[in-house]
């Protein structure tokens, strides 16, 4: 009966003793996933565009990508929620013939007292001296100091008589959603602006001209990112991504199986946000939705990468409900989206977010998916919880079999090969299979062992003897997303019931 050994040469004469380490039974499935975020970065920052990068702190986004840099904020961002998992950026350049979005602030005064102007810059507070008897000039010369003195903030600000113009950073299409407003928190959170000073806010320049991520998504090359935050949103930037993920040749398809998930996020009317989910309908990309926050879109997409990155992480079929986002600023009360929105929102392709005890949360978790090949309604990509689960089974069964089957050598069923031999049979992986089914069961991803079983298919390749073909039909644990309780009352029980 030869032993399977894989380095021991057969033909030894000089005695005595010699041993062979073989983990092949030893090893076990080790879940690791990581993220990236993919933003603009600052000609200050000293990390080269288009080159992966580790990032630790946001000490080293800072110096990497620019301080107030696109991407250094959405990593501050990612950190506030996740301090633990491996984290990798990709710096891209604004885009050369791109188009600096602008906003101005047009100062009414004289002041007729001390205060405070509370400016607020894409949900970063700045706060504004202004003296009792200052001009509308001295006020928004005050306002443009503030502003360019304060490097985490996305502006730069140039004063001219009563009027103070803001520049975006970054050009681009991101800086047109970029929220300027005063008294956040309002008479009830302390904020109010100085008796006799007003200020109007107006839109300005418009941004345009995002960057090519051709050089960006290619220097990903074949490296795992499970878990992508991305700050555009507009359809050539999310075609991009979609191309690279995609099942036939992308990072899904049967010959890579890199996976992976895509988070972006865009703050705006419900309408435009109906018009942009209906129009995608990709598994491998998710879109919150929110509107009249003050925290840019680009962060909502890192904070909400991190919350989903650390939850699914620790178990890829868990619903991401109710996971709260640190750092995201709640809408005015006023202005929230109802439960109805939400639900049209949800029914087209835009992942929802909520206010509840003081946080904006996570709801409805859902991919752009909506339509199969033949634009009939298809949900079985809805949630983001079975891509994830999907990705994991398959890397779960991956490791299993090429630890143990990785150099077998492969006969039919019934063959009389000696034990211990490293020959394999359609029947020991069918066992094996199912041996890894049941442990998934125990990881709460997979549920019906016997319907599994009895749909379980391995066999021989017809036109390839060296191949074998597996039919491998998960059930997958569903989220519980709905509680549907009918409240049937009585005013009293009849008597024969109520014995």
């Amino acid at each position: 009966m030869p032993l399977p050994f894989n380095t021991l040469p057969p033909n030894l004469r000089i005695p005595l003793f010699y041993a062979e380490i073989d983990n092949s039974q030893a090893s076990y499935f080790v879940n690791n996933n990581r993220a990236l975020i993919i933003g603009q970065k600052l000609p200050a920052g000293t990390a080269p565009a288009d080159v992966p990068v580790l990032v630790t702190s946001n000490d080293q986004a800072i110096a990497y990508f620019g301080r107030g840099s696109m991407l250094q904020r959405m990593v501050a961002a990612y950190r506030a929620n996740d301090d633990f998992g491996e984290l990798w950026c990709i710096p891209v350049d604004d885009l050369g013939a791109g188009v600096a979005a602008t906003k101005t602030l047009t100062i009414g005064g004289p002041a007729t007292a001390a205060g405070v102007i509370p400016l607020y810059l894409a949900g970063q507070r700045l706060q504004v001296g202004v003296a009792a008897a200052d001009t509308d000039a001295d006020i928004a010369t005050a306002i443009a100091a503030a502003v360019n003195a304060a490097p985490d903030q996305p502006y730069t600000a140039v004063a001219a008589a009563e009027v103070v113009t803001l520049t975006a950073r970054h050009k681009g299409l991101v800086g047109n959603d970029l929220d300027v407003r005063v008294a956040y928190l309002g008479q009830s959170g302390g904020e109010v602006l100085p008796a006799g000073v007003t200020v109007v806010i107006a839109d300005g320049v418009a941004g345009a001209g995002n960057p090519d991520l051709t050089a960006a998504i290619a220097a990903m090359g074949d490296e795992p990112y499970d878990y992508i935050a991305v700050p555009w949103t507009d359809a050539a930037s999310l075609d991009a991504l979609k191309a690279e993920m995609n099942d036939a040749t992308g990072r899904w398809s049967p010959l890579r199986m890199i996976y992976g998930h895509v988070f972006a996020a865009k703050v705006a009317s419900h309408a435009s946000l109906v018009t942009l989910g209906t129009g995608r309908n990709d598994p491998h990309a998710t879109i919150f939705g929110f509107y009249n926050t003050p925290t840019p879109g680009y962060e909502i997409a890192a904070s909400a990468t991190a919350v989903a990155a650390r939850s699914l992480n620790i178990d890829p079929a868990r619903p991401l409900q109710t996971l709260p986002l640190t750092g995201v600023l709640q809408p005015p009360s006023g202005s929230r989206f109802t439960l109805q929105e939400r639900n049209i929102l949800a029914y087209g392709g835009i992942a929802t977010l909520m206010v509840s005890g003081g946080y904006v949360r996570l709801e409805r978790v859902i991919t752009t998916y909506q339509k199969n090949a033949y634009d009939q309604t298809d949900p079985s990509f809805l949630n983001v919880t079975t891509v994830a689960n999907l990705a994991y089974i398959v890397r779960f069964l991956r490791q299993r079999i090429t630890q143990k089957f990785g150099r077998h050598k492969l006969a039919a069923d019934g063959t009389a090969f000696g034990a211990g031999d490293a020959v394999v049979t359609p029947k020991v992986i069918r066992a094996e299979l199912i041996a890894a089914y049941v442990e998934l069961i125990g990881l709460g991803l997979v549920e019906n062992l016997a319907a599994f079983t009895a749909n379980l298919i391995v066999e021989i390749n017809q036109n390839d003897p060296s191949r074998l073909d597996v039919l491998f039909a998960p059930d997958l644990v569903n989220e519980l997303n709905i509680v549907a309780l009918l409240v049937q009352f009585r005013q009293q029980y009849p008597a024969a019931q109520a014995a």
